[in-house]
């Protein structure tokens, strides 16, 4: 029988009700798998066969006629040994950084086991979650960088096509962290942009703010370049962030014959290096975020599809 090992992050960090990946581990229990969390602290690589990991067990329930999950509670600790054919599901949280790095690294020497793992670690390396959205047709005009007077040119360009704000973001962390907006007309722009780098010790993102962003981002989960199911989450008033976990409501909604197709092709040029499950953002047509690195939302899309959208993962692997 295969093995499951889910690499998450602590339990502590996690909100057990409407984790992605705990429902994830609750599926595929229910229907009869092996199924093993395997913690950061726990993970390791030797040079001298296939590595022995300490798991935990779990129990957990759903609620009744509910996506979420009621009950997630660690079960006892064990060893077993990684063996071909065995599937490790890549589900750490971003930021994509030094860490985050080496733990794909060492994910990807484990394939010489004949392990497979969801994402593909050589796949989460090679594509970056927002500048690859960026390369699609019909992306938002996107500015990347830390130098003052490129997007300061830049700026002024979006200003004779009427722009009047722009947002700022980061290149690597997630659920709206960093994501600042900022007025054309501030005359410390420049110096705000500056101080912005040096906050988040990079280059940054910077685009035009879209104003329909106050009628909602569509979230579209995607496994196998199937449309799994998409919700239209809508910021809290006078807010411009469509984020769930800072209070946006969701429904779902059907895509459009733009969005579903800009959907299909980026995910047919990510399965050719192993990224099987993939959450779009999606504003007006445009993709504005391709969610590889640990995708969410799958309780939520699910609680508005009225089904258990994990099912339908555990299928297809």
């Amino acid at each position: 029988m295969r093995n499951h090992y889910l690499l998450i992050d602590p339990i502590e960090k996690l909100n057990p009700k409407k984790d992605s990946s705990l429902l994830l581990a609750h599926t595929l229990k229910e229907a009869g798998h092996s199924v093993h969390l395997l913690f950061e602290q726990d993970f390791y690589l030797t040079n001298e066969g296939a590595p022995y990991f300490h798991v935990y067990d779990f129990v957990s329930e759903q609620k009744p006629d509910s996506q979420y999950l009621s009950k997630f509670v660690l079960g006892g600790e064990r060893i077993s040994k990684l063996a071909a054919n065995d599937m490790i599901h890549m589900r750490l949280d971003p930021p994509f950084d030094s860490r985050y790095l080496r733990i794909c690294w060492m994910l990807k020497s484990l394939k010489a086991f004949g392990t497979k793992i969801v994402n593909d670690p050589e796949g989460i390396i090679l594509f970056n979650e927002k500048l690859f959205a960026y390369g699609l047709p019909g992306s938002i005009p996107s500015f990347v960088g830390a130098s003052r007077l490129d997007f300061l040119s830049f700026v002024e360009r979006q200003k004779e096509k009427g722009v009047t704000s722009f947002i700022l973001k980061p290149l690597d962390l997630f659920q709206g962290i960093g994501v600042e907006k900022m007025e054309a007309h501030d005359p410390d722009l420049g110096a705000k942009f500056v101080k912005k780098c040096q906050e988040l010790q990079g280059p940054l993102v910077v685009q035009p703010f879209i104003k329909e962003v106050a009628q909602g981002e569509v979230r579209s989960i995607y496994f196998k370049g199937v449309e799994l199911g998409s919700i239209l989450k809508v910021p809290v008033k006078g807010e411009f962030l469509a984020n769930i976990a800072q209070g946006a409501s969701y429904h779902q909604i059907e895509l459009n014959a733009v969005q579903r197709k800009r959907c299909e092709v980026a995910c047919a040029e990510l399965s050719r290096f192993g990224v099987d499950w993939v959450a779009f953002d999606i504003l007006g047509d445009a993709l504005s975020e391709i969610n590889i690195t640990c995708p969410g939302l799958l309780v939520e899309v699910s609680e508005a599809m009225k089904t258990n959208l994990a099912v339908k993962i555990v299928e297809q692997l």
